[in-house]
């Protein structure tokens, strides 16, 4: 669990795009993930990811049925070049309004222009889906990580992401900015706080969705439904941060 691996050229990263859980699917690659939130009015897109990797994001969109041109709304986590580099082209494919933490929409701007800054406490809703959004700095001053609900087989789940939770900022000499380890700490223990049933991750090694993925496709068992991983994941990262400062020391 948790493991990272080096992918030099896009089409190496091709992953086999499915549904999650009830309105939820993942669309991404391996080297940078991104879901699709179907709400019965529009499509919501997080995080379009790199921009050699964005023909692979739009393959997947079409062989799961739907339509880029009916995303409405494109969520990034934060700034970075793995999560928002190839927003603006999406934009243009789409016309899309583009969502990003307030504290990140400077940075942001080298790749696109912000239409709605996020702050703590904000929603977005669309169609049957309401997301709700939490400032989680650490990885970067405006990283923000989301909840919302969708319903499967008749049962409800809360679905979760953790926006930011690289560790690579975190080390002396790469920070983002001054105080992002303490901001970082403080994001996980108030994340720690909420309860997610189906962790989705930033990225695949954060909860092993290509594993998990090919599974649910072979089978159909679904080992995205675990209350636990959403608080052992968090445990992980604070830990992780911990061993940063120590090698630090």
């Amino acid at each position: 669990m948790f493991e990272r691996r080096t992918v030099k050229n896009p089409w190496e990263g091709k992953l086999q795009p499915f549904r999650i859980i009830g309105n939820v699917y993942f669309v991404g690659t391996f080297q940078s993930s991104c879901h699709l939130i179907d709400t019965g009015e529009g499509l919501i897109l997080i995080d379009p990811g790199y921009s050699n990797a964005l023909y692979l994001v739009i393959r997947s969109i079409y062989e799961l049925g739907f339509n880029p041109k009916d995303i409405k709304y494109i969520i990034n986590t934060h700034w970075h070049w793995d999560h928002a580099e190839a927003t603006a082209a999406m934009v243009d494919l789409s016309g899309a309004k583009t969502l990003i933490g307030r504290e990140d929409a400077e940075n942001a701007k080298r790749y696109f222009t912000p239409d709605i800054l996020i702050k703590d406490g904000d929603t977005l809703t669309l169609g049957n889906t309401t997301v709700s959004f939490m400032e989680t700095p650490g990885h970067t001053k405006g990283t923000v990580s989301f909840f919302f609900n969708t319903e499967d087989s008749g049962k409800i789940y809360r679905v979760g992401m953790f926006g930011g939770a690289g560790a690579n900022t975190l080390a002396q000499g790469n920070f983002d900015y001054d105080g992002c380890r303490e901001d970082y700490r403080n994001s996980v223990h108030r994340l720690q706080k909420e309860e997610v049933d189906v962790f989705i991750g930033n990225h695949v090694w954060n909860n092993d969705t290509a594993v998990k993925g090919e599974l649910l496709l072979k089978t159909g068992e679904n080992k995205f439904i675990d209350k636990n991983l959403w608080h052992t994941f968090l445990t992980f990262c604070e830990k992780r941060l911990d061993e940063v400062i120590a090698k630090d020391a």
